[in-house]
């Protein structure tokens, strides 16, 4: 049994068991499925040889067990020459009671390893078997990406793929994929594929070619044109917006601008706001270049404008949804925001 220590990050989690530093106990829970499946999927395919499964392998799912009948097989021992006994339970939410494994995390089998993946939710951290499972083992919480996070995660998994892509094309992607990460994931395998060996670099146009997202229609472009008050170009990108609205509309484009100008105003009352290191504590950003976006904002856009612009960012996405709005469409909605946002 590997000597505990705090794994938190999936990226930890994944460095220990690719080091085979393996624990009695391994809780994975939270919204996002894709990183809990990953690592119990890792542990399932390398644990174990081939050889070793069919006497020490169990797979199992939250409702066809309860947590005593879990904890007696925890409790067996590995038939030789497996040095671990394996118990992945899947969907372990549906578990009613986890009394019987709290009492067994008190001593774990040390050749055992229980994998509990508990999807579309957590369980509250007051409970005994959180605290008790830290002890021993290794509590991991998979979170949803938050929009502003994607583009990161894009880098990142291409470059671990020998690939590389640039800011716009992961802007590109990010946007126009969303937050499902394991859509994400299979349209940036979809990229990998495409490129040849020689040139291993996404660009726009090979986002635009393969994922079908136009290199210059796309809210990314809409979002840079405000942000650099450039109206020709915005009414451009709003006006093929409104002949192709699979492309973009003003229920996709309506948090993204939210985001962007509710960060504007906290950039505005940042102390030393001339300060890009400054301003991206602020904003939290994990990088400095995402801080230019808002040093041009503040240039182009008054405090006081910018709180007129989030105040109307609220009627227009109140009018999209009905309220107070008989008859206009999204398209006239989205050209009466975009109006006020430049003028």
């Amino acid at each position: 049994m590997a000597e505990k220590k705090t794994v938190t990050t999936y990226e930890s989690v994944m460095r220990d068991l690719k080091a085979r530093r393996f624990y009695p106990i391994y809780l994975l829970m939270g919204e996002e499925s894709y990183f809990i499946d990953k690592i119990s999927d890792y542990i399932s395919n390398n644990v174990l040889q081939p050889e070793e499964l069919f006497f020490n392998q169990n797979i199992l799912f939250g409702s066809d067990v309860t947590a005593a009948q879990i904890v007696d097989m925890a409790k067996g021992y590995p038939v030789m020459p497996a040095e671990h006994r394996l118990i992945v339970v899947k969907e372990a939410q549906n578990i009613r009671s986890f009394d019987a494994l709290e009492r067994y995390l008190d001593k774990p089998m040390s050749s055992t390893i229980l994998v509990l993946c508990y999807k579309n939710g957590t369980i509250d951290r007051r409970k005994k078997i959180v605290a008790k499972a830290e002890a021993v083992g290794v509590v991991f919480e998979s979170k949803k990406k938050r929009d502003s996070e994607l583009p990161g995660f894009i880098t990142t998994y291409m470059k671990t793929h020998n690939a590389a892509i640039d800011e716009k094309s992961a802007a590109l992607v990010a946007e126009h994929i969303g937050s499902d990460i394991s859509r994400l994931v299979s349209e940036l395998d979809k990229l990998l594929i495409s490129l040849p060996d020689t040139d291993r670099r996404v660009t726009p146009d090979v986002v635009e070619h393969q994922i079908g997202v136009s290199k210059d229609f796309n809210s990314f472009e809409l979002r840079r044109a405000i942000i650099e008050r450039d109206i020709m170009k915005a009414n451009r990108i709003v006006n093929y917006f409104d002949k192709n609205p699979k492309a973009g509309s003003v229920y996709s484009f309506l948090p993204l601008l939210f985001g962007f100008f509710q960060n504007l105003m906290i950039a505005h009352y940042t102390h030393n706001r001339t300060n890009d290191s400054a301003v991206a504590e602020a904003l939290e950003l994990k990088s400095v270049w995402g801080v230019k976006d808002y040093m041009v904002g503040m240039k182009n856009y008054t405090p006081m404008k910018t709180m007129q612009i989030i105040s109307k960012i609220r009627e227009i996405d109140a009018k999209s949804k009905g309220l107070d709005n008989p008859n206009t469409g999204s398209g006239e909605l989205m050209k009466e925001l975009i109006f006020y946002i430049l003028h």
